[in-house]
């Protein structure tokens, strides 16, 4: 006798619930984890330079769509800013008035170069909280590099 099981239902009551997430991010690991955390009820909106970005143009594809980019960004909400001009600076920080988080996966210093650093977020929503992702840390004498999951492994042995 088959036996069927009932369908599992989508938590209507979730912990992340009413939080909204601003991700700067690129590749896999700021991806991944904001993924997680959009499972667990937040609101993440992907902030983009290009449609050509990264994680986009990696394979494989369907129907042209970057399977990769689909896996690590379904259920976000997404939109393309050049945060070098002032309209998309301006759009930025509209967003980051009504927002929780921001995440991003630079290394060290970029999102200062930026001109995104913690204190000038702070400037615009004081209760901002400011996440960052690096292969190897803000200190130390690797802060500086690149990183990708093959050097760490490679790294640790």
């Amino acid at each position: 006798m088959t036996q069927v099981l009932p369908t599992a239902k989508a938590p209507t009551n979730r912990v992340l619930d009413g939080v909204r997430i601003l991700e700067l991010a690129r590749w896999q690991a700021a991806p991944r984890g904001s993924l997680i955390l959009r499972d667990m009820g937040a609101e993440v909106i992907k902030l983009e330079w290009s449609k050509d970005s990264d994680l986009r143009n990696a394979g494989p594809f369907v129907s042209d769509m970057s399977v990769q980019f689909a896996a690590y960004n379904r259920g976000k909400k997404s939109i393309t800013l050049n945060t070098r001009h002032s309209q998309g600076k301006e759009l930025f920080f509209r967003l980051l008035e009504v927002s929780d988080v921001v995440l991003e996966n630079f290394r060290p210093g970029t999102i200062d170069r930026m001109g995104f650093s913690y204190e000038e977020l702070c400037k615009v929503n004081p209760g901002i909280i400011l996440a960052s992702v690096t292969g190897f840390g803000q200190y130390g004498p690797y802060r500086d590099r690149q990183c990708f999951d093959p050097i760490i492994q490679a790294m640790s042995g």
